[in-house]
């Protein structure tokens, strides 16, 4: 199966008052295409630097990061933003939906900005929202969906785009036990379907075991990777 992500030796360094935290401490990882990776490990090991430097959201030190053949570091952060928007989607915590917008709305509002026609973005977003269980609350806005809801209509944003690759920070964090076992289920049954690259950062082992593969981290680096019985067939 052909590479999807291919990192390496990424470093990434935060500076404040004088003062250097090294974050990222040379990094390798390689995630292939359709394959589902959590990546695991105690508060402050990482985790979430690591997404965010490998999806391009953060610049990095030192490496490198392509992503599709893509070298994302090398790119300008206008084409960086544009290699987002057209392949990869985003899951995150604290959903990060705008207040004032539907859930329709909300889901194609990064298709519009990708370049999509207002028309088939408006129908990409129903049709993924349909996909989700929600067809029935397209015009409700956040306040008005349950926390599984509107973690629901991050999903439904993050695939709307049909990316390669997902990348979901801590995505049952703000959920009770039995609305994240919802959301987990609605994520490998989509996996399954659609065959999208997930990396997955969590401190959940239940969450962890559900990918086919476990990256483990601590102070800055990668310190276990191991396949797990997950074959998602």
């Amino acid at each position: 199966m052909a590479a999807i992500l291919v990192a390496n030796s990424v470093r990434k360094v935060y500076r404040s008052a004088g003062v250097e935290v090294e974050a990222l401490k040379g990094v390798d990882l390689i995630v292939n295409a359709g394959e589902w990776v959590s990546i695991m490990g105690p508060s402050g090991c990482g985790k979430t630097t690591l997404l965010n430097c490998l999806s391009g959201l953060d610049d990095i030190d030192d490496g490198n990061v392509e992503l599709s053949g893509a070298g994302l570091h090398a790119m300008s952060d206008a084409e960086r933003t544009r290699h987002r928007a057209r392949s990869m989607g985003f899951i995150f915590q604290a959903y990060n939906l705008i207040p004032v917008f539907s859930a329709v709305e909300n889901v194609e509002l990064p298709l519009l900005l990708g370049g999509v026609r207002q028309s088939e973005a408006r129908k990409r977003a129903t049709e993924t929202l349909e996909r989700v269980g929600l067809g029935h609350r397209l015009r409700n806005r956040p306040a008005e969906l349950s926390g599984g809801e509107q973690q629901r209509v991050t999903v439904a944003r993050a695939l709307a785009g049909k990316p390669s690759v997902v990348w979901a920070d801590e995505p049952t964090g703000a959920l009770d036990s039995e609305t994240a076992g919802v959301v987990m289920e609605l994520l490998a049954d989509l996996h399954r379907t659609d065959g999208i690259a997930m990396i997955v950062v969590t401190h959940d082992e239940e969450v962890g075991n559900q990918a086919q593969r476990m990256v483990t981290m601590r102070d800055g680096r990668i310190v276990g990777d191991r396949q797990t019985a997950k074959t998602w067939a």
